[in-house]
């Protein structure tokens, strides 16, 4: 699915109910819509409110965006000359293409190190993403507020640094992504462009 077809499909679904969005073997990518919400989400709507689950065999969790950079890390220093075509692939997805047609060019690479078949890991980027864009409720700095993430993704997979380095600098409290990867997709930021080149950032 598209992301336009993602979000249909997402804001369509019954409540409180568990509704699987994507198979892949033994990795399953469901979403919950919860009709009560705690109180540390009671300013959340929950006619956009959706809970992103991932199920790994016989072990079903919530995983976070941490799984999405660290993995992508992996996948660069399996790779390092794959790193542009990870970050078109990943880019796309945030530009609005299907996930599974976003990374086909990179199926035929066998990494040693990752945490989940790239098929999975490119939709559950989409589910974050779709989240970030509609499910919070604060508002975002940024325009599409997906662009919080994107720069993350853009940080791993591009700077150089460690993966301790890098971990670190993501878990600082309110801590944003280099604005050298954001800005010119911000509509809120003065250096924003209608149409950018691909990997504007490099």
């Amino acid at each position: 699915m598209n992301y336009e077809e993602l979000k249909e499909f997402v804001y369509s679904a019954p409540f409180d109910v568990m509704t699987e969005v994507y198979r892949n073997g033994d990795d399953v990518l469901s979403i919950f819509r919860p009709t009560k919400l705690s109180k540390r989400f009671k300013n959340y709507d929950i006619n956009k409110n959706f809970q992103i689950f991932l199920k790994e065999n016989d072990n079903e969790f919530k995983p976070n965006h941490f799984r999405i950079f660290i993995d992508l890390k992996f996948r660069v220093m399996d790779y390092p000359k794959r790193r542009n075509l990870l970050l078109k692939s990943f880019d796309n997805i945030f530009y609005g293409m299907d996930p599974i047609e976003a990374v086909k060019p990179i199926k035929k690479y066998k990494f040693k190190n990752c945490l989940n078949d790239i098929n999975t890991i490119a939709q559950l980027a989409q589910l974050f993403l779709l989240e970030q864009c509609e499910g919070y409720s604060k508002k975002s700095k940024y325009d599409p507020a997906s662009l919080y993430m994107q720069g993350w993704i853009r940080y791993f997979l591009h700077e150089p640094s460690t993966m301790d380095f890098l971990v670190k600098r993501v878990s600082y409290q309110n801590a944003a992504p280099p604005v050298k990867y954001t800005k010119k997709d911000d509509k809120n930021h003065k250096e924003f462009e209608l149409k950018v080149k691909p990997l504007w950032y490099l």
